[in-house]
């Protein structure tokens, strides 16, 4: 009673225990989920921009760099969900949730809420190098899709007859707001390349125009992610010290309270997924380096000149399809809220709750392109 109470009235936990698949709910040993994986790659893709060292072994040193870049990564999570399992011990503790957390118990259950954190993060590894998508994404679907269940019982137990002009105005803007995440996930925004002729010997090669396609949502559902990460750090910090007496206390509840209302949430959800969106992007999406891979191998836009010129055109480009993305990934963030307000419907939210909606939609289209793409790879090898 006093843990459905909880995440009754604690917003910051009750999001968190959706993206667990109610793994926290449940006091499971991956109650953390992979909040701390994502926390520690958010700190070191932040590093990334302050230290050059660490630029550029992202950057410029190629899977390599990459492969070790993860490692720092994977090191961080480690520290970050001991620290994360010990406030969230510490939090259900104070609230009356469990009791008993003597010291032994207290270090088994960290380290066993860390075992968790590494076990889902090496899981969602191995699932990415076996190509069948982004793994972190697809236990974070798994977690969502776990919760359908209840929910739509939830509803069912909640039904209000008075209220079935709201639940089909409801479902009708589901179907439409399904079918916008879908199309603005797979939008393009191509741009012509053409290549020079060159004569070798007694052959010509190039001569060919093709396009550069440019994702309007580049950075695809890891912007939310991330967002959601940050948005879930100060209040779960305000719970940990809001029991505390005195200046401590008053401080961290308010803001515990702050973190907790509606309006502020969401405006603050909707411009950190803005920002994560135009970050990303700018660390994994290099005009410049693209502009001069396309002058080695003799390629062009038409109309402009190669080199800087290019570069420079491509990030004009990119940030007017980005601002339209990034608009689009904040105002599904905050979906819920708008849906709810507008039908007075709270039931349904699952269904059409803007991050749980967006992540499922791309993480089904990326991972079916995934798999389209290695059984094409095979009918090739059949050849």
């Amino acid at each position: 009673e006093n843990l459905r109470k909880f995440f009754d009235q604690n917003q910051v936990f009750g999001l968190l225990n959706l993206f667990t698949g109610g793994a926290l709910s449940n006091f499971s040993i991956v109650l953390l989920g992979l909040g701390p994986y994502i926390t520690a790659t958010i700190i070191l893709q932040l590093l990334t921009m302050i230290f050059p060292a660490l630029e550029k072994l992202y950057k410029e040193e190629g899977e390599a760099g990459r492969q070790k870049f993860n490692q720092y990564s994977r090191l961080l999570t480690i520290p970050l969900a001991a620290f994360e399992g010990y406030g969230m011990l510490t939090v259900f503790s104070r609230q009356g949730i469990i009791s008993g957390l003597s010291l032994p118990v207290m270090i088994s259950a960290i380290l066993t809420i860390t075992a968790g954190a590494v076990f889902l993060m090496w899981i969602g590894e191995i699932i990415s190098e076996q190509g069948m998508g982004n793994g972190i994404s697809l236990l974070i679907f798994a977690g969502i899709v776990a919760g359908m269940p209840i929910n739509i019982f939830q509803t069912f137990v909640t039904f209000d007859t008075s209220k079935i002009p709201a639940y089909v105005a409801f479902a009708a803007l589901s179907v439409v707001i399904i079918a916008g995440v879908v199309l603005i996930t797979e939008a393009r925004r191509n741009i012509p390349v053409s290549y020079a002729k060159r004569v070798r010997g007694m052959k010509m090669y190039g001569g060919t125009s093709t396009y550069l396609p440019l994702s309007v949502n580049p950075a695809g559902v890891i912007p939310i992610i991330f967002a959601l990460s940050i948005l879930l750090f100060p209040g779960m910090i305000a719970s940990y010290f809001g029991t505390y007496a005195g200046l401590v206390g008053v401080v961290a509840t308010n803001i515990g309270l702050f973190f907790n209302n509606v309006w502020i949430n969401g405006v603050l959800y909707f411009f950190l997924v803005i920002l994560f969106t135009y970050f990303y992007t700018a660390v994994t999406f290099d005009p410049k380096t693209i502009a001069e891979n396309l002058q080695k191998m003799g390629g062009f836009i038409p109309g402009v000149r190669p080199g800087k010129s290019t570069s420079d055109f491509m990030k004009h480009i990119l940030n007017r399809v980005l601002f339209t993305g990034a608009i689009f990934l904040g105002l599904i963030a905050i979906l819920p809220s708008i849906v709810a307000g507008v039908t007075g419907v709270t039931g349904f939210t699952f269904l059409v709750g803007g991050t749980s909606l967006l992540i499922v939609v791309s993480v089904v289209l990326d991972t079916a392109r995934q798999i389209n793409s290695q059984l094409q790879m095979r009918e090739y090898e059949t050849f």
